[in-house]
């Protein structure tokens, strides 16, 4: 049985872990909804991307609301990092195991948290700079 304080600390970090997976779905409707038909098109696959949406009618609406989906998302990603910002501090149990599994889940964390951040920048140019650019 863990001691109190590393039940808390470990209730901590998966809910730091669960935030940076949120933030990692959310970041990725900011490409369902911009960077996928762009790419798509780009690549002359526009039957492929007009098949996808009769299908999947439910991707237009991605589009027609991207500004609230990248609303969203950055939401979750600055309540992510804020959660990344404040686990970074919280120690570990002394426990070698409970060690191991504290430092391997702020790992993981982070690096879903830093793909969520580059899928929201990548969904962020394709939905608002490169209509401007070209």
């Amino acid at each position: 049985m863990l001691p109190t304080s590393a039940n808390q600390e470990m209730a901590s970090l998966r809910k730091t872990k669960s935030a940076s997976f949120i933030s990692l779905f959310t970041s990725g409707g900011t490409l369902i909804c911009c960077a996928l038909p762009a790419a798509l098109v780009g690549l002359g696959a526009g039957a492929v991307m007009s098949s996808l949406v009769s299908n999947m009618p439910q991707l237009v609406w991605f589009s027609e609301h991207k500004l609230g989906v990248f609303i969203f998302a950055g939401v979750m990603l600055v309540l992510s990092g804020y959660l990344q910002w404040q686990a970074r501090s919280l120690p570990c149990p002394a426990d070698a195991e409970l060690a191991a599994v504290c430092i391997r889940t702020r790992k993981t964390s982070l690096r879903v948290y830093i793909a969520s951040v580059i899928i929201f920048l990548i969904g962020g140019f394709f939905a608002f700079i490169a209509p401007l650019i070209f």
